[in-house]
Formats: structure tokens, C-alpha cells, sequence
């Protein structure tokens, strides 16, 4: 075992490497022009000194999120400067907290039955990622939403569906996309041996066997596990959203929800819809009544949503939920790099099984045409921003669609591979031979 690879090393390490960015961003924040806090920062911490004098959150222009995160930072309304870092050291524990769920589902026998060295090995992935560290340390809050999914694997894996049903809520309330794993955590959760008509038992009048059949598989899909988690989701978003309504009323479902509907940012976006969004908000009046920012969902949900769950959910769970958040993100109408997070985060339960990893060469080519792509919008994006120089079109519109190319190929390695896997998702609670059926999945895709 490797000296280094021991819980307590690596969970230190991650915290004074959040720490160090932190002091960091302190300092450039005092001392350089180019400020490290994130705007969406300020954007949070304004909403919570507004609810903090008992006005609503939306009084702040562009807040477009719960109320229930700007109730969890009202600390930073309280005087003091250190304050005012609460939510950004608490972003940066969510990191920590998020890393060790990952560590539990990686040595669980539903996510890998790994030994404590190799589940560090990938859990190290998010927890000593440089770019986890520092997009949680400028105050986003996508540390708190990642602790909210990998909570939610766990529960599902571990069979606590009532737990996973109110998590699955709480997480699509906090931040809309986490609905997309409602379909393959039902598609999933599928009974180990449907009920059986008694051979002996005489047929009912006036009853065809393909009725029977049909309605035999119509009881066999809503079985207990299944609506358990339904009405349990169902139950924790709704009454969240009754509560925020009764409260804060028409903004909360506008800016919480209504909006991203119509949304058509432009700026620091990765999607090849950039440039139409930016031609649509600089001629507001001639836009037709087919709006591109509604029509965009289509794909994109068509395949998140739909189409890789119902292929690969019963095979992988965790897999499909990355290959899920890739496509959600590749092909939303808005991408940033805060979104990264949304997929890096579940990266670690693929890649033990991933062509990526087995073939160095391919995993190599994925990652620095992932990050060439990347870096070469971002050249365009500087030469706009910082230069003045218009390059819309075609500069930024074809670094867009490069990145989304590549975001595609790589999208499509990701669904072969968990097509290919051997183990399918547990249907009943971890027995010897299931945990044994599922490490001897994953042995077989790392020798192929």
C-alpha cells in the first residue's frame, strides 16, 4: 500500500489545498484588479443580506436560486470580513464531505466493493482536483448540490429509498437538473423476479394471456421501490415549493424556475448556441415566436432524460448518471465551467471501467482535446473581453462547435463503455454472490 494513499493523508491534503486557495484569493481580491470571489458570489451573499432585513431574496437583480440558499448564507450578512468567507469555506467542506460519500459508494458493494487504497485513488479525482479547489473556493455553490447527488447514490445503492426519494427532491428544488436521475434511479429499481401466474391456477373468463401479460407488466414496473421513491420526490419538492411560495409568492417560481426556460445568457457560455442567444438578446423585438432558448430542451432531454436511461440505467446506475450530466451539459443552451463540476464529480464511479483508462493513449487525446478546446474559446472569449475585439462570429461560434464535438466523441466512448459492462445495477439488497457477480464485472472491462 502506498504510504501517501491512507484517508488521513489524502482528506488533509484536500483541505489545505482548498485552504491555500482561499488565503489566495483573499490576497489577489485585495490587491489586483482581476478580483478571484465570483460574481455569482456576491450575487448570493446579496440575497442573504436582504433576507437577513426581512426582504426577499429576489430584491437582488439576476438571483435566480432557492431561497434556501440564501437562508444557509446568512452569515455573511453578520459585520466582519471573515464572515463574509463563510459561504466560501463552506463550499469548500461541501468538496470534502462530497469526496468522502464518494469514498463510501467506491468501497460499497453496489458501487465497486473496492479496497480503501484504490477507492482513494479515484475519490482523489474530485478531492485533489485543482479546479474542484478553486471554482468552490471562488463561492460557487456547486459543492453543496454535489453533496446532495452523491448522497443521493449512496442511498439508492444502499437501498434506503425513502432517504434517496426526499434527496432526489430536495436536489432538483436546489438546482432544476438533478431531475434527469429520477428516470434511471426508477428504470433501476427493477423487482429481481416478477411475479408468476400458478401454472394450475385455470384461466379467467373472458381474459386473453396477452392481457394478463400486459397488465402483470404494468403492476411489476410500479412496484414497491419504485413508487416508494415517486412519492417520496414527489412529496419533498412539492412542499419546498409550497413553502418558498407561501412566502416569497409569483418571483420565487419566476426567477427559481419560469426562467431558465427563456434564459439566454450569452457571456463565459461553452454552447454552440452562443452566438444565437447573443443575436437574439441584441434584437429582443425580432425574435419569432419560435424561441431557440425553448426549442433547445428538446435534444438535450430527449437524450439525458430518456434515451440513456432506458439504455444503460440497468447496467450502471452511477455510470448513466455521468453519462446523463455529460449530455445535459454538452448540449444545454448554456455552459459554463461551474457545470464541469455537475459530471467530474461522478467521473470517479466510471473510470475503473472506462476505454479512457484501460487505453492511455485514448484517456490522454480525450483530455487535452477536452482542455485545447476549451483554451481556444477561451483565447476568443479574452480577445472580446479584454481587447474589444468583436469576435462573435465566426471565432467564437466555431470554438463552440469544435467544443461541442469533441464533448460529443467523448460522450459517445462514455455510453459504449457502460453499454459494454457486465454488471447490471443490483435489484435487491448485497448478497456474497452479487457482490462478487459485480467486482468480476469490473474485472473483466479493466482486462479488456
Amino acid at each position: 500500500m502506498s504510504p501517501f494513499l491512507t484517508i488521513r493523508k489524502i482528506f488533509l491534503s484536500a483541505i489545505v489545498l482548498r485552504v491555500v486557495f482561499l488565503i489566495y484569493g483573499l490576497l489577489q481580491d485585495a490587491y489586483s484588479p482581476l478580483k478571484y470571489t465570483d460574481i455569482d458570489y456576491f450575487v448570493f451573499t446579496d440575497a442573504a443580506r436582504y433576507v437577513s432585513r426581512g426582504l426577499s431574496p429576489y430584491d437582488r437583480e439576476t438571483y435566480r436560486y432557492t431561497p434556501l440558499l440564501a437562508w444557509i448564507l446568512l452569515p455573511t450578512a453578520w459585520p466582519g470580513a471573515l464572515w463574509f468567507s463563510f459561504g466560501k469555506i463552506l463550499f469548500a467542506l461541501s468538496d470534502i464531505v462530497a469526496g468522502w460519500l464518494i469514498l463510501l459508494v467506491l468501497q460499497s458493494p453496489g458501487g465497486g466493493g473496492m479496497t480503501t487504497e484504490r477507492a482513494l485513488e479515484f475519490a482523489s479525482i474530485w478531492l485533489l482536483n485543482p479546479m474542484v479547489a478553486n471554482i468552490s473556493t471562488r463561492g460557487s455553490s456547486e459543492g453543496l448540490l454535489g453533496v446532495m447527488v452523491i448522497a443521493l447514490l449512496w442511498a439508492v445503492i444502499q437501498r434506503r429509498i425513502i432517504m434517496a426519494g426526499i434527496l432526489l427532491g430536495l436536489s432538483v428544488h436546489f438546482k432544476i437538473y438533478p431531475f434527469i436521475y429520477g428516470s434511471s434511479i426508477v428504470w433501476a429499481l427493477e423487482t429481481l423476479t416478477p411475479p408468476k401466474l400458478d401454472e394450475k391456477t385455470p384461466p379467467v373468463p373472458g381474459r386473453s394471456h396477452e392481457s394478463e401479460s400486459s397488465s402483470e407488466a404494468i403492476l411489476n414496473f410500479f412496484n414497491r421501490a419504485r413508487l416508494t421513491l415517486i412519492i417520496s420526490s414527489l412529496a419533498t419538492f412539492a412542499t419546498l415549493n409550497i413553502l418558498m411560495y407561501r412566502i416569497y409568492s409569483t418571483p420565487f417560481l419566476q426567477h427559481t424556475f419560469f426562467y431558465h426556460l427563456t434564459r439566454i445568457d450569452h457571456r463565459h457560455n461553452f454552447s454552440p448556441y452562443n452566438a444565437l442567444l447573443h443575436l437574439s438578446s441584441a434584437n429582443p423585438d425580432k425574435v419569432s415566436s419560435l424561441r431557440l432558448e425553448s426549442l433547445a430542451f428538446i435534444p438535450q432531454l430527449a437524450i439525458s432524460a430518456v434515451l440513456i436511461p432506458l439504455a444503460l440505467a440497468k447496467r450502471d446506475l452511477a455510470g448513466t448518471m455521468l453519462a446523463q450530466t455529460f449530455a445535459f451539459v454538452a448540449f444545454n443552451k448554456v455552459c459554463t465551467s461551474q457545470y464541469f463540476l455537475w459530471y467530474l464529480i461522478l467521473l470517479p464511479f466510471y473510470l475503473p471501467y472506462s476505454s479512457f483508462l484501460s487505453k492511455p493513449r485514448l484517456g490522454i487525446t480525450a483530455l487535452v482535446l477536452w482542455i485545447a478546446a476549451q483554451a481556444n474559446w477561451l483565447h476568443q472569449a479574452y480577445r472580446l473581453e479584454y481587447l474589444g475585439r468583436s469576435t462573435f462570429i465566426p471565432g467564437l461560434w466555431i470554438s463552440g462547435l469544435v467544443f461541442f464535438g469533441v464533448n460529443v466523441w467523448i460522450l459517445d466512448t462514455i455510453v459504449k463503455d457502460i453499454g459494454a459492462f457486465s454488471a447490471p445495477f443490483p435489484k435487491t439488497k448485497s448478497t456474497s454472490k452479487q457482490d462478487a457477480f459485480i467486482e468480476g464485472g469490473r474485472e473483466s472491462m479493466r482486462s479488456d
